[in-house]
């Protein structure tokens, strides 16, 4: 009655743009943030940051592969710095820190708002009796989840901050997905995996999982079937059908 396979025991939902709005938070901060640099550095031959450099090259990572990848993109290579570098520091970890700092301030003062239809899928597959785990890059996964009333559903939680304290490769890589399959007790193989990044499909399908729902916020379906999503849907009530 969820839409998943009988063999599917568990879920494993990626946070911004799968159960909550954040995704689009994120996208303005990452331009603000890479269109200052670029600004600065450029000058007259400026080239602006855009949604397409942001789903290719930046969401779903974690942070610091973000800003590395984009940076490559553009023929530019900077030192990698530390975590704790200013906003203003001329590396890799200064340029994500002050990613971090513009989506903070913009999470204060617009708020965090779910999917209604996430919302409505969390409740009914809690009903049915799947273990929930949130696999995110963001390293706010706990404000998010926490603002957005949706800790309640939510056993286990592997964000940025445990990707960072694990050593754990980012998305594409599966390596956060199969932590969170592991903090729930359950095999990849009866776990379901909800993405709405290219990255994450990616992971997903890489990882072994039973199921890969890809979730089209930004009409990429296309893309997510080809990076491996099994079925893709453009909110996740879709998946209850006669519910």
């Amino acid at each position: 009655m969820i839409g998943l396979p009988d063999t599917i025991t568990a879920c494993l939902f990626d946070l911004d743009g799968v159960l909550t709005g954040t995704a689009v938070l994120h996208r303005e901060a990452w331009k603000r943030t890479f269109d200052e640099y670029l600004r600065g550095r450029d000058g007259d031959g400026f080239q602006e940051f855009t949604d397409a450099d942001y789903a290719t090259y930046v969401d779903g990572r974690p942070r610091a592969d973000g800003v590395r990848e984009f940076l490559r993109s553009r023929g530019i290579d900077l030192p990698e710095g530390t975590p704790d570098d200013a906003v203003d520091a001329p590396t890799v970890n200064g340029i994500g820190n002050l990613k971090n700092e513009l989506v903070l301030k913009i999470i204060d003062e617009r708020g965090v708002n779910p999917y209604p239809g996430s919302v409505r899928y969390l409740e009914e597959a809690q009903r049915a009796g799947l273990r929930i785990a949130v696999v995110t890059s963001s390293a706010n996964g706990e404000k998010v989840l926490d603002a957005a009333d949706l800790s309640r559903f939510v056993e286990a939680r592997v964000d940025g901050i445990v990707i960072r304290r694990d050593h754990l490769k980012g998305k594409p890589a599966p390596d956060s997905f199969l932590a969170g399959a592991k903090a729930i007790g359950v095999d990849p193989k009866q776990a379901a995996v909800f993405e709405d990044a290219q990255s994450g499909v990616q992971a997903g399908k890489a990882g072994g999982f039973g199921y890969v729902v890809g979730v089209n916020r930004e009409d990429q379906a296309d893309a997510l079937r080809a990076h491996g999503a099994d079925v893709v849907v453009d909110d996740l009530a879709e998946l209850l059908e006669g519910k």
